[in-house]
C-alpha cells in the first residue's frame, strides 16, 4: 500500500511539473475543415491571439473531410501531452448520430475545452436566383417548385436545419453536400448552386460583395450584423432556432491543469478587443464557456440531432 501511495504521489508530481512547464514547444491546432471556411478562419484568428497568451507558437493545420470527423479523429488519436488541440464546428455533435464508424467516441475520447461562441446560419440565394426574399422562395416552394441548396456537408447543422424546415413545410428541396465552406462559396459565387446555407461568418463576406442575397437567418432573433434579414421564426415558422457554433477540443486524458490553462488562455484571447471585434463583425456571439459548459452543451446537441437523423433516415 505504501509503495502504491508513493507511486501515485510521484506520478502526480510529474504531472504537475509537466503542466507547469507547458507549453515548452509549438502547439498544433487542427482546423477540422478545409481552408476558406469558418472553422479555418476562427482557428487562425484564435491561433494568432493565443501566441502572446501562451508565449508559444500555435500552428494551424487543416485536416478536412467527412464533415469534420477526419480532423477530429486526428485530435482523438493524438498524444494527450497538451500539444495537439482542434477547432470544431456544429457538425461535431451531429456526426455521432450520422457516422457510426468514426473510430472514436466523441464524449469519451475527447476533452471539450472551450465553447467559443454561436452565430446565425444564413439561407442565401445566389446572384442569379429569381428569389430576392424568403417569402418569394416559400411561395414558389408551395407551388411545388423544386429547388436545391448547398451546405458544408451532409449532417452539417445547416443541412439538418433546412432539411427540418423543408420537411415540416412540405417543400421539395434537395441537398447538395460540399466538403467545406471554401468549396461551397466558390460554387455559390459561380452560380452553380441556387441556394446556400452557412454560418453568418462564412456567408457575410459574400453578401457584402454582392454575390449572395441573404433571405433568412436561423436564430430566434435577428442578427446585429444583418438587421434587415428576417428570421425563419418570424417568417411563418415560429419556434425555429438553430445557431451555428465553434469550440476547442483536445484528446482525452490531457492533464486537467493543462486543459484549465488552455481554456483560460482561450477565454482571455476571445475577450481581447481585437479578437472580439473580428468575431463580432462576422456574427459570432462569444460564449467563452469552459469544459463545465461545453461538454453538457455537446451532449445535448448530440441527443437532439441523433434523434432527428434517425427519425428522418438521413444518411451520407
Amino acid at each position: 500500500m505504501k509503495k502504491l501511495i508513493i507511486g501515485a504521489l510521484v506520478a502526480l508530481s510529474a504531472g504537475i511539473a509537466a503542466a507547469q512547464d507547458w507549453p515548452s514547444k509549438p502547439i498544433r491546432l487542427i482546423a477540422v475543415f478545409p481552408p476558406g471556411g469558418s472553422v479555418d478562419q476562427v482557428a487562425r484568428i484564435l491561433a494568432e491571439a493565443l501566441r502572446p497568451q501562451l508565449n508559444q507558437t500555435v500552428v494551424v493545420e487543416n485536416i478536412g473531410g467527412a464533415s469534420g470527423a477526419i480532423g477530429t479523429a486526428a485530435v482523438a488519436r493524438a498524444a494527450p501531452d497538451g500539444y495537439t488541440f482542434g477547432v470544431v464546428f456544429d457538425t461535431h455533435a451531429v456526426n455521432p448520430g450520422l457516422k457510426p464508424n468514426m473510430g472514436f467516441d466523441t464524449l469519451k475520447d475527447l476533452e471539450h475545452v472551450t465553447l467559443i461562441g454561436t452565430a446565425p446560419m444564413v439561407l442565401a440565394a445566389t446572384k442569379g436566383s429569381p428569389h430576392a426574399s424568403f417569402t418569394s422562395l416559400v411561395q414558389a416552394a408551395k407551388g411545388k417548385e423544386q429547388s436545391s441548396y448547398g451546405s458544408i456537408g451532409t449532417g452539417s447543422l445547416g443541412h439538418l436545419a433546412i432539411a427540418s424546415l423543408a420537411k415540416g413545410a412540405g417543400f421539395n428541396w434537395s441537398h447538395i453536400p460540399y466538403r467545406g465552406g471554401g468549396p461551397l462559396m466558390n460554387d455559390a459565387a459561380g452560380g452553380h448552386v441556387p441556394l446556400v446555407v452557412g454560418s453568418l461568418f462564412l456567408v457575410k463576406p459574400h453578401v457584402d460583395s454582392g454575390s449572395l442575397k441573404p433571405l433568412v437567418v436561423s436564430t430566434s432573433t435577428r442578427s446585429k450584423q444583418m438587421p434587415n434579414v428576417p428570421t425563419i421564426a418570424e417568417s411563418g415558422f415560429p419556434g425555429f432556432d438553430a445557431p451555428a457554433w465553434w469550440g476547442v477540443i483536445g484528446p482525452a486524458k490531457v492533464d486537467p491543469a493543462i486543459v484549465r490553462r488552455l481554456n483560460e488562455a482561450v477565454t482571455k484571447a476571445l475577450r481581447t478587443p481585437e479578437v472580439a471585434q473580428k468575431l463580432s463583425a462576422q456574427g459570432i456571439d462569444i460564449t467563452a464557456g469552459g469544459p463545465e459548459v461545453f461538454k453538457p452543451f455537446v451532449e445535448k446537441q448530440i441527443s437532439t440531432w441523433a434523434r432527428f437523423v434517425k427519425d428522418n433516415n438521413i444518411t451520407e
